[in-house]
């Protein structure tokens, strides 16, 4: 009997935390495959994962390979799943048991080629445990809730409630045909993971339940300020996959290319706003110069974006108004996010 959901659980050096992960998965049972994917951790991890394949052989499956970043471990979960839908849970992570139940459910409904979705959109909670308190994002005002529905029915995302790798579970099917390929030791990689394979996306099921927990306040996670201003080539890495790799120009649905347009002006939205974040005068510079780069390689997009209000398109200031005003501005908007979000 085909499993219902596969969840990869990328690890690296994950021994403190993974433990945890698994455990959310395991009142599944056998509907669940649980990919433990190390990725070359040098810890206990892979000792860890295999205690649990060994006590639950129908349910955990441990994959060791050669450290390539957390993309890479997405991609080798995919390639080794064969549950009819797949999602990826961060090893500092976890589900919420009664959400996942409720997820089951539904996919199990969907084993009817008729009833299924190509993604499942869930809820997900920011959890800043140290300071102990959280925040949801969910999208009951955005789409329709407990049925399908395709890209018509869509509304608008607010600012910051756009469909992350948290909320997301695909067909496996659709995943492995969309040719997503992941970049190897590059960290943000969640965007193109949600993008690559929404182009294809048709139906769609929103399931108002709050799945994922995704823990903030590590001093060494990904979304940690200072690691991520650290890491600005990567970041910018990404952003230019999406600008000038994803083929969403000749989308002919336009609520579909809409959306990703949008996303992507989110995620150019963060490093610009990483970049003055720093507050250096290069930084600065290399701002000017991808805006720059985005008109020549790009000049429809860059067109769509200037060309629309700025409550909408909070990137359209930093052409529009002089940088006096609009650097400090999008400092102190960011600083204003991160207390809402809940970012380290």
């Amino acid at each position: 009997m085909q499993k219902l959901l596969s969840v990869a659980i990328p690890c690296y050096n994950s021994q403190d935390y993974v433990r945890r992960a698994i455990d959310s998965l395991l009142p599944g049972k056998e509907k669940v495959e649980v990919l433990v994917v190390d990725d070359g951790s040098t810890d206990d991890t892979y000792k860890i994962a295999e205690g649990y394949a060994e006590k639950y052989p129908g349910i955990v499956r441990v994959i060791h390979k050669e450290n390539g970043g957390h993309g890479d471990a997405v991609m080798t979960g995919l390639n080794n799943a064969t549950g009819l839908y797949y999602r990826v849970l961060d090893s500092d992570d976890w589900l919420d048991e009664s959400a996942l139940m409720k997820l089951l459910d539904v996919i199990e409904e969907m084993t009817d080629p008729e009833k299924a979705a190509d993604l499942i959109i869930t809820n997900y909670v920011y959890e800043k445990v140290r300071e102990g308190r959280s925040h949801t994002i969910d999208y009951r005002k955005t789409l329709p809730v407990g049925r399908l529905f395709d890209w018509s029915e869509v509304g608008k995302f607010a600012t910051g409630s756009y469909i992350l790798m948290h909320s997301a579970t695909y067909r496996t099917e659709l995943l492995k045909s969309s040719g997503i390929d992941l970049p190897k030791h590059t960290f943000y990689v969640d965007h193109l993971y949600v993008c690559y394979p929404m182009i294809n996306v048709s139906k769609m099921y929103y399931l108002d339940v709050d799945l994922y927990r995704y823990f903030i306040g590590r001093d060494d996670q990904s979304v940690n300020e200072k690691v991520m201003l650290s890491r600005m080539d990567q970041q910018l890495r990404v952003n230019r996959l999406m600008l000038y790799n994803l083929n969403v120009d000749p989308i002919a649905n336009k609520e579909k290319k809409e959306y990703l347009y949008y996303y992507t002006e989110i995620v150019t939205l963060a490093t610009l706003s990483f970049l003055l974040r720093t507050g250096t005068k290069e930084n600065e510079k290399e701002l000017e110069s991808f805006l720059d780069e985005i008109h020549d390689k790009r000049p429809a997009y860059y067109k769509w974006i200037m060309g629309r209000p700025f409550y909408r398109h909070p990137i359209r200031p930093l052409r529009k108004l002089p940088r006096w005003m609009s650097y400090p501005l999008y400092r102190a908007s960011y600083l204003v996010a991160r207390k809402h979000f809940g970012f380290n």
